[in-house]
């Protein structure tokens, strides 16, 4: 499929005439939204933007959870040659403050009187003229009902529109997403239609899907991942059920069986973590020997093949289907991206049946660069580049690309978008291998590698992803950089330590007492030593700092789309950190005790 613009997107799902474009829960009832519906809804909005002056080049921001009223405010936006700006539903205002004042944008559109009073608070400081909300909320006097337009759309064609959209060209700048701000301040990546539009059309060919299929749309919208999934899924004719919040997450697959599943890491994590952590007693017994057959047929899996041992298939059905059965039933394709996902979560997976597939990419190459797909996949890669994207290893080890699907530019930030691109070729960020395959794989972020006072680089990433395949391990973060050895903070998963340290007779009324208990300190240094015995020497960790409290986006420690803020997290418990090395500077050891688990 020849994808040119993200309005031909639009078009294909109109002229497609599908009576299942979408699907809405409303009053505990899944709602299909077919294709005249959607036309008519997006047509009503873009008439009610245009009447407000919105034109080609014009900003419209997006303040939502995942709904169709999301993409509805997409399309309508995109067919006039505006561009919008998604924010994370979880920002706050004073991070709003910003993306909407270097943005410049004209109107928002909120999802709940929640986002409205978010908005409303800030919104003297912006040049925000209107703030539209998708729920019906009349208490709120100044804010404009979406539903006001949307019960009124009228069904069928309008030239006029069809004629802006069918004008957009392939340069025109579509979104502006501003990255996550994991070491300063956010940037607004500008994406072009081409841009998204050329990763579309590649990766659109790596998956045997329709519209007997399913997907669920759960990830943030506001993230370049979800938004380029849920393109490629109306490409398709792909259904897409919306789920606003994670939280009804499993309510969701439990109740429209998607056969298409796509999440970031830590879905996975918290699936393998609740399966490992509600397995006890003889049911632990028949896990571990389910494991061991999965394992024994592991490389069948990763060839896309169904096992035919008597051990695998009575396997299947005692425990691997029970786990499928919690994610839906009837999925069949799973991709993870947005974040690394750890080798041995993805083992795991492979052990009870289900390949998943692992991509890899960024906001600024729209988002795509490599993905394994059922054709060509490499357990611990993320997979062969794309054939429309060209990459290289610098001298360094970082890994450059350029394509059609690499970003323009920053907005408004020059400075930054020649930092951004040697002799053409853009600059990831990451440090990367290329096997003799063509298999990417990606070690680290260059800015993130620690560098010892003995002059030892380390990568954190796949030594933080092991320990946090650990159940009592929330969060890790690796330290050490300047300094004489490697240590490591970790924010224990506290419901698992809490029921942990009741059955160990571990007293304590507050996080920060629990954590300061011997027995919780010598439990943790025994995960940490466990994990000494797999790493190099210059690797191993020295030390180990339990924290009370767990990372946010409030406090700063976590983007909005989770991703850990390294330094923000090392200058926060600066103090406690200090003190770690302080008390090993005249004697270093390794961690020694070991705690039954």
């Amino acid at each position: 499929m020849n994808i040119k613009t993200l309005n031909e997107v639009f078009f294909a799902v109109v002229e497609r005439n599908s009576d299942r474009v979408m699907l809405t829960r409303e009053s505990g009832a899944w709602k299909p939204i077919s294709s005249a519906q959607l036309q008519a809804q997006v047509f009503a909005t873009a008439r009610q933007l245009q009447a407000w002056g919105i034109g080609k080049g014009d900003r419209v921001a997006i303040l939502s959870e995942n709904r169709p009223e999301w993409a509805i405010a997409d399309f309508a936006t995109l067919l006039l040659g505006a561009v919008d700006v998604p924010i994370y539903a979880t920002q706050l205002a004073e991070q709003c403050v910003y993306l909407l004042q270097h943005s410049e944008a004209s109107i928002v559109f909120v999802s709940t009187p929640k986002q409205y009073e978010k908005i409303a608070s800030i919104q003297h400081q912006t040049n925000i003229a209107r703030i539209v909300i998708m729920d019906d909320a009349p208490d709120l006097t100044n804010a404009i009902p979406m539903q006001s337009f949307l019960r009124n759309a009228v069904p069928g064609p309008d030239a006029e529109l069809e004629d802006l959209g069918r004008a957009v060209e392939p340069d025109d700048l579509a979104t502006l997403i501003y990255t996550s701000g994991t070491t300063g301040t956010p940037k607004g990546v500008m994406l072009t239609h081409g841009n998204l539009a050329a990763n579309l059309s590649v990766s659109l060919d790596m998956f045997d899907v329709g519209k007997d299929d399913l997907c669920v749309s759960f990830l943030p919208l506001s993230h370049v991942t979800a938004r380029h999934l849920d393109y490629a899924m109306m490409s398709w004719g792909v259904p897409l059920a919306y789920c606003p919040s994670i939280d009804d997450l499993l309510r969701t697959l439990g109740e429209v069986h998607p056969t298409i599943f796509v999440a970031v890491p830590r879905v996975y994590e918290k699936i393998y973590n609740q399966v490992e952590h509600k397995t006890q007693g003889l049911k632990r017994k028949l896990l571990n020997w389910a494991m061991s057959a999965g394992s024994a047929n592991r490389e069948a899996i990763l060839r896309g093949e169904t096992p035919t041992s008597l051990s695998w298939k009575t396997a299947n059905k005692l425990v691997f289907s029970k786990v499928r059965h919690a994610m839906g039933g009837r999925a069949r394709i799973f991709v993870s991206g947005g974040a690394p996902l750890g080798r041995e979560i993805a083992t795991w997976f492979a052990d009870i049946g289900i390949r998943i597939h692992e991509g890899y990419g960024l906001t600024e190459t729209s988002p795509v660069i490599a993905l394994n797909n059922p054709i060509n996949h490499r357990l611990g890669t993320v997979g062969q580049c794309l054939p429309n994207v060209e990459v290289k290893i610098a001298a360094d080890g970082e890994l450059l690309a350029r394509g059609p699907s690499v970003f323009k530019g920053y907005w408004k930030m020059p400075e930054e978008t020649a930092a951004a691109f040697e002799d053409g070729w853009f600059k990831t960020g990451d440090v990367a291998v290329l096997d003799a395959d063509g298999y990417l794989s990606i070690t680290d972020r260059k800015k993130d590698l620690i560098k010892t006072s003995g002059g030892k680089l380390i990568a954190p990433q796949p030594i933080e992803s092991s320990l946090k395949a650990n159940l009592f391990v929330g969060e890790a973060a690796l330290l050490g950089d300047k300094r004489r050895f490697p240590a490591v903070l970790i924010v224990p998963n506290f419901p698992i330590l809490e029921e942990w340290a009741h059955s160990h007779g571990v007293k304590f009324s507050t996080h920060r007492q629990l954590v300061k208990a011997a027995q919780v300190q010598s439990l943790y240094e025994g995960i940490v030593e466990e994990l000494n015995q797999n790493l190099a020497q210059f690797e191993k960790l020295k030390r180990v700092l339990v924290i009370h409290t767990e990372l946010s986006i409030e406090d700063g420690t976590l983007t909005p789309s989770m991703k850990l803020r390294r330094r923000h997290l090392e200058q926060l418990y600066k103090k406690e950190i200090d003190a770690l090395y302080a008390d090993a500077q005249s004697h270093v050891r390794a961690p020694t005790s070991k705690a039954s688990r």
